[in-house]
């Protein structure tokens, strides 16, 4: 059933003449043009990284994070009717949806890097292993938000509003396009509560470590994501049954 609803997402979200390339178009012409702006400040290179790669791995791993928790969000209503067979439970949907979001960013993130290649910008992982720690922790992390708003939006709708007045400002605090060595230390104490600029961060350094890593944990993003992992499947495990049936 997890692959049934994951074809009807895929279906859903491509069914236009665009499909698969408006997710690589989308994302690359937004990092292009950040990365011309700031390529006129800094030369082409932020904090010692060629800025094009400094605003893929902010851009794209902060659009995965709002996007994953906006879909996985919606996966137990949209899916609703399916819960009528027993084999079909809120979970299976809830995998689906985050599983497209997943394979679909991977994807992404693949073309532009081969895109980056062929116009010889500086490709470089140095340290694989971390990046894609970083990259999965970040998932895990929007996953389970997502699941508790899912959870919350069969008892009050309007948790919709609240999610999107959340999710708004993320964007501008998860160093999609700064970094936290571009403002005063005085000021990181209000921003850096947030799990997503340290998974931002890491994944910079981990890929070119002359980056630094200045003023983030790892600790912190992965009991972060603990965290909110554990209220998901406690609130999932209590919930669900009761969920479904509003």
């Amino acid at each position: 059933m997890i692959f049934a609803i994951f074809l009807r997402e895929i279906r859903s979200k491509f069914n236009d003449k665009l499909g698969v390339s408006w997710s690589v178009i989308s994302p690359l012409a937004f990092i292009l043009a950040l990365t011309f702006m700031r390529s006129n400040v800094d030369g082409g290179t932020t904090h010692t990284i060629p800025t094009f790669f400094f605003m893929v791995y902010g851009i794209l791993l902060t659009q995965f994070f709002i996007t994953t928790v906006s879909s996985v969000s919606g996966a137990i209503k949209s899916n609703q009717a399916l819960f009528a067979f027993r084999q079909v439970q809120p979970i299976s949907a809830i995998i689906a949806v985050a599983g497209f979001e997943l394979l679909s960013k991977i994807f992404v993130l693949s073309i532009i890097i081969i895109i980056a290649y062929f116009l010889r910008f500086d490709v470089s992982i140095y340290n694989p292993i971390g990046v894609i720690y970083t990259f999965f922790t970040v998932w895990i992390l929007a996953t389970s938000v997502g699941m508790l708003f899912a959870i919350t939006r069969c008892y009050i709708p309007e948790i919709d509003k609240i999610r999107t007045l959340i999710l708004r400002p993320i964007f501008f605090i998860s160093g999609a396009f700064f970094s936290l060595q571009d403002i005063p230390s005085e000021a990181w104490k209000y921003i850096v509560w947030n799990p997503v600029l340290h998974a931002v961060e890491f994944t910079r350094y981990y890929a070119y470590p002359t980056y630094g890593r200045i003023g983030i944990s790892i600790e912190y993003l992965s009991i972060a994501t603990l965290i909110f992992l554990f209220l998901a499947l406690c609130s999932y495990h209590a919930l669900w049954k009761s969920a479904i049936s509003r």
